[in-house]
């Protein structure tokens, strides 16, 4: 058998050992007599053997050895007289015993000899170690170890062989040991393809702190199906032999059902451990008294599969007091709350679904065994991964089911996936839902079926009213794995495991009618038709899944025998029939586009949940009832035209009204004002509103939006307890004033008064307003009147973070002082008639983000703060030419300095118009340049029209993506990088890398997330550099010499959709041009080339369309004053025709395309392809393009 190559044991979580049994042994005193035997011996019996005769010839012997070892199980080390006298003998045994320590059972045999000999070193052992000593003696700590080593060898356990016992039954004992030893080593099976197995049991492992001497507990959670015994079957195979004993406990919930079952898991504890199979437990309680005494001194590993009550680990861990310290205990539960019982030090990882990637990697395995499937199946393998959502468990099943499979089978079998679930994932699934008692399994079946996707808040509200007590359920409903909630409150659940809730369901009756709950279209539309209903059913969900909404008209008593129903909704279906009854008990009415008035028995005292949008509402007639609606938590009737006043509202635990863009409202009753309970109130775009309550005292208030109300002019007072209300939203509100009483908003965070043009002046007022962080408002109010104006607190906001500045009026900007603003990090300008930026911009101290949009007659910026990260100018028609070039020399020459790298910035264009500007500078402490590990500062800009020019001090250029230079030992400073490419919209990313002598790092990485449009044939400029200190870290890290080879490299990739991954993009996709600013030893002369307009990169596009492969034209133009530096434009026209003068280098001397030679002239490192030929002129674009596709052909 071969050695294995470039293997590390530990990396592997579904095999560690290479090798049963390693034979360590002096070849001329027992090869052809008792070693040749014990190894025929365990061959015989199927242990796989290392003897040292199966080495390749010619390899290095040591280090295959030292590997060789490292991957055996077990190592037999065979004492002989002579053994001692061999250097290479002493060498295995010292590394055997270092791999002792990692869990190797090292098994001395004493051939002939007694152990004393070995460990004393006497006679031969002796003389040998004496000679050795002699031979080592500038080396007598090597000789020294040996000794040490073999007297700790000879202190193990082992065997010793004397000529009167029988080798036959001699080596029988030794095969013995080593079966019973292989036993316990036995690596479990993790999965026929481990996908994404490795990281996950990693990421177990290091939680479980191996090197610490306390007992831990670490919990692997997640749903059924998710891979936690897979999982945990990898941790075991990975640190088992860590451990003095390890044992893993399968089935855990199976087994706990009945005494002898859990007898059983005790017997198997016992045996793995303590490795005697003769052990018998009696009873449960003798069991327990037999793990404290056997395993009480052992450092164990032990892992407890399948746990979904906290009482099932009490007759096998006690509470985690019966091992030995530096013991680890793992459970796989999907009940999380398992762990509670053990304390908070306990840990948890909980598993996650697997990701696309991986998803579809292991589906495709199962499907095809192989990771290349046939690319006409392709397209269904992603919407079936997509339908797993990435559960290993039916992705594996499914993957399975399919294989050998046609591609008609695979698309109805799909189809069938979607209405019915594969029968062995729904048992698996089922488990969890089995251990819920029955008020836990309505609240899920009613989530399953109903309520997945809503708030929870609004769940946990409407199930409240159904006695459901939700706040306990729901809980445990997460702990178990069977829901989740994300980031936003969403209540949401496993696909799989929804589907699995309906199959439920389903099976309660053939007849829909008699189910509890009815979500399919067909099965509701006939009960509503047919009046087929009863007192069984909980809820109906009528929703057509066709595009357009289906007209129905039902059964006017549809509802007569549903006296139980609470939920209620309707989807894409337009009902064109009155009820005549409506039932009482509703909870949940989610009935948009209903075209009638409710029936007038309808008394909702138990409603909770009112959503009828786009409606016909008579509110008098609804609200009409003398009772309070005390249950009552959420109405929804925007965009009901119907509604022209809001009657008197009797609902006192109230949260969310949404009026929303109703046209006609007109009129809201004073008792609005009073709703203690209220959050949210939204009067968005009702139009024609023009009265509120004139007090407003709503205590819990956060959210207020009367944006776009017209004709609304006085806001109501503010009483002096809504301390909640965090945002108000007025936006192109009429209102004339705001009442004095607003600064009793003390809690207030977002305030927009934009667009506002009956609004002449703010109150002092506003000012108490000191937690505001967004505010947005025309500018020329800003400063209250001096009658108004309360200096008690300031005039300013200290912890504003974001203002936006809207005024068509000439004003004067001159108020925005730091000490007003000290906060401020973004700030929105968008003044008609501003002409200038005043220089105390200068002083906003922690200004990030400045944009400046249609602001006609900007022509120039004083002053931007050295905190300023972005700088946008937009759609300023009188920004020109002249201020575009001022503002990019000035920021390239802030940008070469690098005196301080917070002073960088960028310039680009606004798409909109050919004037358009955006200018970007990263924000950079002050100590950056002292700092190895900081960042590197990046300038970022995108630009269209009109083209500028990159200052000469850009000494090497490239028509690719990479340029290459020579330095000294001491790396120049400064250095800089600019490199352009034309994008489209597709998602990518891209990265900058330096190599020196062949040492390559990563000076910036970026990635577009997602597609943008407004980038398409748009080009984009980076400006980037690094601390002059890493760059010489990087340079002295290399292979130092006198001239050392500087590579920058750009490389790009596209995502790809189908296979859920990036790939390298063909250069003519992005046209990558670059340039290098540096003090290089190649390259003294400075040079100035300019960038070209898009117009000449699509004609050059359009060229070397078809091409691939690296693309890479480096063009060196000489300093010379004579030759055009700007390439004229006019009005961005097309450029065809016009007569450009362009210089090109030599062939020989100056431009290349590829990497590899030496510029004769400059010295510049250029590549090994074609060059472009001597000093030509060229003038005329199309002449480029033909130059360009002369050098593809």
């Amino acid at each position: 058998m071969a050695f294995p190559t470039n293997r590390d044991p530990s990396s592997s979580s579904t095999s560690r050992w290479e090798y049963d049994v390693f034979l360590s042994f002096r070849g001329e005193d027992t090869r052809n007599g008792f070693t040749g035997h014990l190894y025929e011996a365990l061959c015989r019996e199927g242990f796989n053997t290392f003897i040292d005769y199966k080495l390749p010839k010619g390899e290095e012997i040591s280090k295959e050895l030292r590997q060789t070892i490292e991957l055996s199980m077990i190592s037999v080390v065979i004492f002989s007289e002579n053994y001692a006298s061999s250097t290479w003998c002493l060498d295995e045994l010292i590394k055997i015993f270092e791999c002792k320590k990692t869990g190797q059972l090292v098994l001395p045999v004493f051939y002939k000899l007694d152990p004393s000999v070995v460990r004393k070193q006497k006679e031969k052992f002796e003389i040998a170690l004496i000679e050795h000593k002699e031979k080592f003696k500038d080396n007598e700590e090597k000789v020294e170890k040996w000794r040490t080593t073999l007297t700790e060898v000879a202190n193990l356990s082992g065997f010793h062989y004397e000529d009167s016992y029988p080798e036959p039954q001699f080596i029988q004992g030794i095969i013995e040991k080593v079966s019973s030893t292989k036993l316990s080593h036995t690596q479990l099976f993790v999965a026929k393809y481990p996908i994404g197995v490795d990281s996950r049991s990693k990421a177990v492992e290091s939680l479980l702190d191996t090197n610490s001497n306390d007992v831990l507990i670490i919990g692997i959670h997640g749903m059924g199906g998710i891979g936690k015994t897979t999982i945990a079957k990898a941790v075991y195979n990975r640190i088992a032999y860590r451990f003095e004993g390890s044992s893993f406990l399968d089935n855990i919930r199976e087994h706990s059902r009945t005494n002898d079952g859990i007898i059983q898991l005790q017997e198997t504890l016992l045996h793995d451990i303590s490795r005697d199979r003769n052990l018998k437990v009696s009873s449960i309680h003798k069991g327990i008294e037999m793990i404290i005494d056997r395993l009480r001194l052992k450092r164990v590993l032990l892992i407890l599969d399948d746990v979904d009550e906290s009482n099932q680990t009490d007759y096998l861990l006690g509470r985690c007091d019966w091992f030995a310290p530096g013991s680890r205990i793992i459970i796989t539960t999907r009940d999380k709350h398992v762990l509670t019982a053990f304390g908070e030090g306990s840990l948890m990882y909980k598993v996650n679904k697997m990701v696309p990637d991986e998803a579809k990697e292991l589906f495709i395995q199962h499907a095809f065994g192989t990771n290349k499937p046939e690319a006409t199946y392709l397209q269904l393998a992603e919407k079936i991964t997509c339908f797993a959502y990435g559960l290993p468990l039916a992705l594996q099943i499914i993957g399975s089911d399919l294989r050998g499979r046609s591609l008609h089978e695979w698309e109805s079998a799909l189809k069938k996936y979607k209405m019915i679930p594969n029968k062995e994932i729904l048992e698996i699934l089922k488990i969890s839902y089995e251990r819920l008692d029955q008020i836990e399994r309505n609240i899920f079946l009613d989530i399953a079926c109903f309520l997945k996707g809503r708030k929870k808040d609004s769940v946990l509200h409407i199930l409240e009213a159904c006695n459901l007590y939700p706040n306990l359920g729901i809980p445990k409903l997460i702990d178990k794995c069977l829901i989740t909630i994300d980031w936003y409150g969403i209540l949401s659940m496993h696909d799989l495991v929804e589907q699995m809730g309906k199959e439920i369901v389903l099976q309660e009756s053939q007849v829909p009618g008699e189910r509890t709950r009815i979500w399919q279209y067909e099965d509701a539309r006939n009960v509503l038709i047919g009046n087929t209903g009863s007192k069984k059913i909980r809820g109906i969900m009528l929703q057509s899944l066709v595009l357009e909404p289906v007209e129905l008209k039902l059964h006017p008593q549809a509802f007569r025998r549903m006296e139980n129903i609470k939920f209620f909704i309707v989807k894409n279906v337009h009902i064109g029939s009155q009820f005549e009854y409506f039932p009482n008990g509703i909870r949940l009415l989610d009935w948009p586009f209903y075209s009638f008035p409710l029936p007038s028995n309808f008394c909702p005292r138990q409603l909770v949940c009112l959503n009828m949008p786009h409606s016909y509402n008579n509110m008098e007639k609804l609200f009409k009832q003398e009772f309070p609606l005390e249950m009552l938590k959420e109405i929804n009737f925007s965009v009901c035209n119907s509604i022209k006043k809001i009657p008197k509202l009797l609902a006192p635990n109230l949260k969310t009204l949404n009026l929303s863009f109703c046209y006609n409202l007109v009129e809201v009753h004073e008792s609005v004002g009073l709703l203690n309970k209220l959050e949210t109130w939204n009067l968005s775009s009702c139009h024609k509103l023009q009265t509120l309550p004139r007090r407003l005292n709503l205590k819990s208030l956060q959210r207020f939006d009367l944006g776009h109300c017209r004709r609304l002019e006085k806001f109501p007072d503010i009483h002096q307890e809504m301390k909640c209300l965090k945002k108000i939203i007025l936006v192109k509100c009429g209102i004339k004033e705001l009442p004095s009483s607003i600064g009793n908003l003390i809690e207030l965070q977002q305030l927009s008064l934009l667009a506002c043009p009956n609004l002449r002046e703010i109150p002092g007022s506003i000012y108490k307003l000191q937690k505001l962080k967004y505010f947005g408002l025309a500018s020329n109010i800003l400063r209250p009147t001096s009658n108004s104006f309360d200096d008690s607190f300031g005039y300013g906001f200290v912890n504003l973070k974001s203002l936006l500045l809207v005024s068509e009026n000439i004003i004067e900007l001159d108020f925005m002082e730091s000490q007003y603003f000290p906060a401020l990090e973004s700030l929105d300008v968008s003044v008609k008639d501003i002409f200038t930026i005043p220089k105390s911009f200068s002083r906003l101290t922690r200004l990030r983000e400045l944009t400046i949009n249609n602001c006609e007659h900007l022509r120039e910026i004083q002053g931007l703060p050295q905190s300023l990260s972005c700088l946008r100018i937009i759609s300023c028609r009188s920004w020109d030419q002249q201020s575009s070039s001022k503002m990019l020399s000035q920021a390239i020459e802030d940008f070469a300095n690098f005196k301080q790298l917070g002073e960088i910035q960028g310039i680009s264009t606004d798409p909109q118009s050919s004037t358009g500007l955006l200018h970007q500078l990263p924000i950079v402490s002050a100590s950056l340049s002292d700092d190895l590990e900081s960042e590197t500062a990046i300038f970022d800009c995108e630009f269209a029209l009109p083209a500028f020019e990159i200052p000469e001090e850009f000494n090497h250029r490239s028509f690719g993506n990479s340029i290459s230079f020579l330095v000294g030992r001491k790396f120049p400073n400064p250095f800089a990088v600019c490199i352009a490419f034309t994008l489209g919209v597709e998602r990518f990313r891209y990265a900058i890398y330096l190599s020196i002598n062949g040492c390559e790092e990563t000076l910036y990485h970026w990635h577009r997330p997602e597609p943008c449009v407004s980038h398409h044939g748009r080009e984009r400029l980076w400006l980037l550099t690094l601390s002059h200190r890493k760059l010489q870290k990087y340079l002295s890290d290399s292979n130092l010499s006198e001239q050392n080879e500087v590579k920058v490299m750009c490389k790009i990739e596209r995502w790809n959709r189908i296979s859920s991954s990036y790939e390298p993009m063909n250069p003519t996709g992005f046209l990558p041009r670059m340039w290098v600013r540096v003090e290089c030893i190649c390259c003294p002369d400075k040079s100035s080339i300019p960038i070209l307009p898009l117009s000449a990169m699509d004609d050059i596009e359009s060229g070397l369309e078809g091409f691939h492969g690296d693309l890479n034209l480096s063009l060196s133009v000489p300093n010379d004053s004579e030759l055009p530096a700007l390439i004229p434009l006019n009005d961005g026209s097309d450029l065809a025709g016009e007569r450009v003068p362009l210089l090109v280098s030599n062939i020989t001397n100056e431009s290349d395309f590829g990497l590899g030679e030496r510029d004769s002239t400059l010295g510049s490192t250029v590549g090994d392809g074609f060059h472009l030929g001597s000093f030509s002129r060229i003038t005329s674009w199309s002449e480029f393009k033909e130059l360009c596709l002369s050098f593809l052909q």
